[in-house]
């Protein structure tokens, strides 16, 4: 009997034993494991801890065009947390299916906000509204006047309208009818010309601001073509409060030209100090153009490190 319970505190004890070590391996296999995730983390550059701000990916266009998924890749690296499309077509966005891009969207820890659906007609808004919704945007971005009534002229590189401001409200008010009704948010996206009187008198802009039903559509600032029309958008916050959910933001150099943010003459920090009156929820980095040699993944960095300087966070 004594050997016996001996041999039972001694089947005991290493019992125990065997319990401590089990416990102590998961234990180090779980740290092990955590230390793995973090170090992958760092190298994959893509922690939204440190990233912010928005990119238009219309600046990156050319790159994504040629390597969507190495091109969104620098985008996160770049320091950016969200992302403005411009790249759909035939139910696609980059030539992904819509759950492809959502999938490497989500990889990349990168948030669709926004898509610039400048080939939508009364015909396919249904269907076009369908994948921005299911793609996870939140905005749908009317960039120019739709279904032919936007002008360009070639030789004179100049932007213009055909039609009337009554008959463009008209449109932007039933797409943003159709955009409210599956639970997205329909903007209107500026360039110069609408800041400006056409030829009966009127203020296409002023006009769109004053007779679109607000429920319905909003606006996307391009604060770019803002100050090249010669207008103030602190002023249209004034006068239209709570009207300007996206900013575009880009600076304009001493020669008008498109400029990275910080390497212009724009005061974005007189904007900015207004941002809550503007209504602005979301602000997206563009450039349309890069000049002297700098690449447009150069001029994103750049950008972004100019958005530090003047408090866009």
């Amino acid at each position: 009997m004594k050997n016996s319970g001996i041999n039972l505190c001694i089947k005991g004890l290493l019992l125990f034993f065997l319990l401590v070590g089990s416990i102590s391996c998961k234990e180090a296999a779980k740290k092990d494991s955590t230390a793995e995730k973090n170090s992958t983390e760092a190298m994959e550059g893509t922690n939204t801890a440190e990233n912010f701000g928005g990119l238009a990916l219309y600046t990156v266009r050319d790159a994504m065009g040629e390597d969507a998924k190495a091109t969104l890749k620098a985008v996160a690296d770049a320091g950016y947390k969200n992302i403005e499309a411009a790249g759909y077509a035939d139910g696609k966005f980059y030539n992904m299916s819509v759950e492809e891009f959502k999938s490497l969207l989500k990889e990349l820890n990168l948030t669709p906000v926004s898509t610039h659906q400048g080939s939508v007609t009364l015909d396919n808004a249904d269907t076009m509204m369908a994948d921005v919704k299911a793609a996870g945007f939140e905005y749908f971005v009317i960039p120019v006047p739709p279904m032919g009534m936007f002008e360009f002229n070639m030789e004179e590189k100049t932007m213009g309208m055909k039609g009337t401001a009554a008959e463009l409200a008209d449109l932007l008010d039933t797409l943003g009818e159709k955009a409210n009704a599956v639970g997205l948010k329909l903007l209107y996206h500026n360039h110069d010309f609408e800041f400006k009187e056409n030829a009966e008198g009127i203020v296409t802009i002023d006009y769109l601001l004053e007779n679109c039903n607000p429920d319905w559509v909003n606006f996307q600032m391009d604060l770019y073509w803002v100050v090249k029309a010669g207008a103030n958008p602190v002023t249209y916050f004034e006068k239209y409060p709570g009207r300007f959910k996206i900013w575009h933001v880009k600076d304009m150099d001493d020669q008008g030209r498109f400029a990275p943010v910080g390497k212009g003459t724009i005061d974005f920090k007189q904007i900015l100090a207004n941002k809550e009156q503007s209504g602005m929820e979301y602000y997206m980095v563009e450039q349309d153009m890069t000049f002297d040699g700098m690449k447009p993944l150069e001029a994103i960095e750049v950008s972004h490190e100019g958005l530090k300087e003047f408090g866009f966070e």
